[in-house]
């Protein structure tokens, strides 16, 4: 399991917000609900976006943007448009009500031909803590690479927005994870791009190995000197590789992502004490559990999960 997978994985469309709307100018289409992640592509046609945080950014026919919230954003047909905003919110249907497929009721006017925009949309509720790692990567607008792999997905997701056939939200939810990922790994890898250490260091023979092997198995017994064996090289050499590509010691890093993985399963198994938890991610003691969590995270896993659930156990 690499670094990216393993923070992407939880960022999957399930019957995800999803529209498919043929617009005539002027038009102003204000995206309120804040969905982490919004994947907007225009089919035919141009626009803009808008974000409450930024400066405008075209849209043309063939283009992707992601917009990462929770701020909201507008998709209009020039900037200043004299269009009344059309708020898409609970009457577009949101991720927290099961982010019903939807279609968009405008269409062409007739007599107005060639002046139609279609846009797709896609919002991604991404939920929890290994997912935020992912998120705070990002900044507010990225665009998709010109003639990259997502251009190619996008072939496939019109085909099957044309149509209205049994299973397609399936299909339409597999086609925006795919083109999702190859967004977001072309964007990583942009020439002159500053992408965040852990992705650069994945491509290295040792580091990335590194890497690898704590993801794959966070909760192992890890030393430097059973990394560096697993890994082929000697201990100096590990830890000077990976300290230099990563930005931390191997312990340390292994520390936050355990970290990461105990907050999410505090709230997911709400059953679980926290000796439980503790287990899980690699300790066979929860006094030095909870003391690492309060040390990475400032709060114990008590603490932790009572505000982040809610409760009062």
């Amino acid at each position: 399991m690499d670094a990216f997978s393993d923070l992407i994985r939880g960022v999957r469309a399930h019957g995800s917000l999803f529209g498919s709307s043929t617009l005539s100018p002027p038009w102003a289409l204000h995206f309120v609900d804040g969905a982490p992640l919004t994947l907007c592509t225009v089919l035919t046609g141009a626009g803009w976006i808008v974000p409450e945080h930024g400066p405008p950014e075209p849209l043309r026919a063939r283009e992707t943007i992601v917009v990462r919230g929770p701020a909201t954003f507008t998709f209009v047909d020039e900037v200043g448009t004299p269009a009344e905003p059309i708020g898409c919110g609970e009457f577009c249907a949101t991720p927290e009500q099961g982010g019903t497929r939807h279609r968009l009721g405008w269409s062409e006017p007739a007599g107005q031909g060639g002046g139609a925009t279609t846009l797709i949309v896609g919002a991604y509720p991404v939920r929890g803590e290994i997912s935020r790692r992912l998120l705070d990567a990002l900044p507010v607008v990225l665009r998709a690479a010109e003639g990259g792999t997502a251009d190619a997905v996008l072939d496939h997701l019109a085909a099957e927005v044309a149509v209205d056939t049994p299973g397609q939200q399936v299909v339409l939810d597999r086609l925006l994870d795919w083109m999702l990922v190859c967004t977001l790994r072309e964007w990583f890898d942009r020439p002159g791009g500053e992408p965040p250490a852990w992705w650069a260091a994945q491509r290295d023979p040792v580091a990335g190995a590194a890497l690898r092997l704590l993801h794959a198995e966070p909760a192992a017994p890890w030393t430097v000197a059973s990394l560096a064996d697993r890994t082929g090289v000697s201990r100096s050499t590990l830890a000077k590789r990976f300290a230099d590509l990563v930005g931390e010691p191997p312990l340390a890093y292994l520390t936050r992502w355990r970290m990461t993985l105990a907050a999410d399963l505090l709230i997911e198994r709400r059953t679980a004490t926290v000796a439980d938890i503790a287990r899980a991610v690699g300790y066979a003691d929860p006094f030095g559990f909870s003391a690492a969590f309060k040390r990475v995270r400032g709060t114990n896993p008590s603490e932790f999960r009572r505000t982040a659930t809610g409760s009062n156990a």
